[in-house]
């Protein structure tokens, strides 16, 4: 991109029969090169709009990621009728306009953008997945007429209640991450819900899931939880990621038979407990706790296709240099302890 510098004008030259006309009509480009005075300034979105314009018309896949496009607008979508798959990443979007016309929108993606509100989306029925990640958003709102949404991505915002979501009957995949939410609520009307991060939240207690009956991945890491309860409903669930919590006490997994995986790492767990019947166990991170006695290990021996284990950082591992050896023994089938594979 070629800049220009106010003020600055073509330097004299002694040899030259230019007069101060010519300075007057010229300006320095970076390198030694002159652009007339009057030329107009080229910027990233200039790119966007010529890249619109070369695309033809029934361009069903389009990439406009890191263009500078400010306000879209500028860029000409309209055109684009045809098009099912939209990735404005990395610009500086402020606004979310003039996308009207795209009624075969089926993927919008408006990562990592400037975005205050969820607006202008109501003709866009079509949508099945939208990513509004890494914006400034602070409610969630708007997506009425969006029925036919199955993911949508609200990761790295501000907002603070989740609400307006009942109607999406076609939901598989809901991404609140990283936000200020304290209350897990209005999730009753996600019947087909198969995956749920709240991760990086202020949320204390795990609360108003028992609607979520196809609930196979629960991912709430890093939040305020001291408890594991309120899961007894999700007999689905094959994944629960609730490390970096201030859990005290294994417990409240009776009913979740078909878990895989299960990460309760950094927490204030003193004992592997109430998890004898979690036969399925393939992955179980338990590092970082406060798990001290070896017969502990016993809880998961009927776990026969459990293949990883964490328990590094807690008292069994810091204190006994034989820690491995003991792992793989309790656990015969085991192929890989904490970071590293068995046999290495």
């Amino acid at each position: 991109m070629a800049d220009t510098q106010d003020g600055e004008g073509a330097q004299n030259n002694p040899d030259s029969d230019s007069g101060a006309s010519d300075q007057e009509e010229q300006r320095m480009l970076p390198g030694g090169g002159a652009q007339p005075a009057n030329a107009r300034v080229h910027s990233y979105a200039d790119d966007a709009e010529e890249r619109i314009r070369t695309l033809p018309a029934d361009a069903y896949d389009v990439d406009l990621n890191h263009c500078g496009i400010e306000a879209l607008s500028d860029v000409g979508l309209d055109r684009l009728t045809q098009v099912e798959t939209l990735c404005l990443r990395w610009n500086n979007i402020k606004k979310i306009e003039s996308l009207d016309q795209l009624v075969s929108l089926e993927e919008l993606e408006l990562y990592d953008n400037q975005i205050k509100q969820i607006e202008n989306l109501s003709t866009l029925v079509n949508m099945r997945i939208l990513d509004i990640s890494f914006n400034m958003l602070r409610k969630i709102e708007n997506l009425e007429a969006l029925t036919n949404l199955q993911k949508l991505f609200l990761i790295q915002n501000k907002i603070s209640q989740i609400e307006n979501l009942g109607h999406f009957k076609s939901l598989t995949m809901l991404e609140l991450g990283a936000n200020r939410i304290r209350v897990i609520e209005n999730l009753d009307g996600l019947e087909n819900l198969e995956q749920l991060y709240l991760g990086k939240n202020k949320i204390t207690k795990l609360e108003n899931l028992e609607k979520l009956s196809k609930l196979t991945v629960l991912s709430i890491q890093s939040n305020r939880i001291t408890k594991l309860e309120g899961l007894s409903e999700l007999t689905s669930l094959k994944q629960l990621y609730i490390s970096h919590n201030g859990i005290q006490k294994l417990e409240g997994l009776d009913n979740n038979l078909q878990l895989d995986t299960l990460d309760v790492a950094n927490n204030r767990i003193q004992k592997i407990e109430n998890v004898s019947q979690l036969v399925h166990l393939e992955e179980f991170w338990c590092n970082h706790n406060q798990v001290s006695d070896w017969k502990d290990l016993d809880e998961l021996a009927g776990a026969k296709q459990l293949v990883t284990v964490y328990l590094e950082g807690n008292p069994i591992q810091a204190k006994d240099s034989n820690y491995r050896r003991k792992v793989k023994l309790a656990l015969p089938c085991l192929q890989q302890i904490d970071a590293t594979l068995c046999g290495q």
